[in-house]
């Protein structure tokens, strides 16, 4: 090991994690520390966001192709604290604070090779069955998937650098330039940081739907510049009041609602790209094929991500976007089922519930 490397964290032999036995029931355990190999660190985790996925795999046991067979550990959101390298390690050293992107990927498909690692065959990502994630208080993981953080960020802004890499992909995608109109549908979690990633990308106009007021509110204090209650309005009438009749240069659907992905599509202009983001629980959906091709729509799947946390890290360590607000809920790792329920259960005043595996 090298001489100028920082001693490693004390981590014992054994560690708590929060395993998921059966879909809706939740035991905290004993198991080892894991083991790293050469090219692998090992994290001391001290914040895991509650994301959509998890909720979903914990109320219904399965998402799509994936399906719980086996007790898992959820949980994929994360950020925390270098305790141990393997001997080939040189980017981090322990102590190090750090971003944990969790799509582990082979590095030699051609995906891989052409930078679209997202699309990887083998990837092995946190709390994708049959996968563990990172609801424990240690996770090994290979060392180019942890990206340092400054002191300004904290665990919990760093662990949203995750689903932010959503939004800056979708931006990715659609070649979203400064000046640009985007209407995003939905304001979940994804959708939430969808906005402060239209906002980072230089979008001057920003208009967000959803059916929940807090939603709402959140999306206006990460940059949206309009909001619309799609309870109380007709999101596309509004839309078209809002761009002079024009309509938006791009619409992304981030709530997996087939109603919302309609309306993304009938608010574009004409040349207009619809960004999905969304998984929606049906595999088709019925869309105006004619209004697709008379108007040149182009359309773009957003699957997860592909190199985009340094820019995520480097986006929020500017201080002008306050994700940390949208931290409303917070819980010991021993509460990991009682963290799932409220996310579940308290739509109307949730937004990110956070988890903490090392005390809070």
């Amino acid at each position: 090991m090298e001489t100028n490397r920082r001693v490693e964290l004390e981590t014992g032999t054994t560690m708590k994690a929060a395993v998921m036995d059966t879909p809706g029931n939740i035991e905290i355990r004993e198991l080892p520390v894991p083991e790293i190999g050469s090219d692998e660190v090992l994290v001391k985790i001290m914040a895991v966001g509650v994301c959509g996925s998890d909720v979903h795999y914990y109320e219904h046991g399965r998402i799509g192709r994936y399906v719980v067979k086996n007790p898992i550990i959820l949980g994929h959101e994360c950020a925390g604290i270098i305790a141990k390298t393997g001997e080939n390690v040189s980017r981090v050293q322990p102590g190090d604070r750090v971003a944990i992107e969790p799509g582990v990927t082979c590095g030699r498909c051609r995906y891989c090779k052409e930078g679209r690692y997202n699309l990887c065959p083998d990837v092995q990502f946190l709390a994708t069955p049959p996968v563990d994630g990172a609801f424990v208080q240690y996770l090994a993981i290979r060392e180019d998937f942890v990206f340092p953080i400054p002191d300004e960020l904290s665990f919990e802004e760093a662990a949203l650098v995750e689903p932010f890499s959503v939004g800056i992909h979708a931006a990715y995608r659609c070649k979203l330039t400064p000046g640009s109109t985007v209407a995003i549908m939905g304001m979940g979690p994804v959708g939430l940081m969808a906005v402060a990633a239209a906002k980072s990308f230089g979008a001057t106009r920003i208009i967000v739907t959803d059916l929940e007021d807090i939603r709402l509110d959140a999306a206006l204090r990460l940059g949206a510049t309009d909001a619309i209650n799609v309870a109380k309005e007709d999101a596309n009438v509004k839309i078209r009041e809002l761009t002079d009749g024009l309509g938006v240069d791009a619409a992304w659907e981030t709530a997996g609602s087939p109603r919302a992905l309609q309306s993304a599509l009938g608010s574009l202009r004409r040349g207009g790209k619809l960004v999905i983001v969304g998984l929606p629980a049906q595999d088709e959906i019925a869309i105006n094929v004619p209004l697709i091709a008379d108007n040149e729509i182009d359309i773009y799947g957003v699957f997860r991500y592909a190199n985009t946390y340094p820019d995520g890290i480097r986006f929020l360590a500017k201080g002008n976007i306050p994700a940390r607000t949208l931290i409303t809920d917070r819980y010991p790792l021993e509460q990991t089922q009682e963290a799932m329920e409220r996310a579940i259960h308290n739509k109307s005043g949730s937004l990110k519930v956070v988890v903490y595996p090392n005390g809070m």
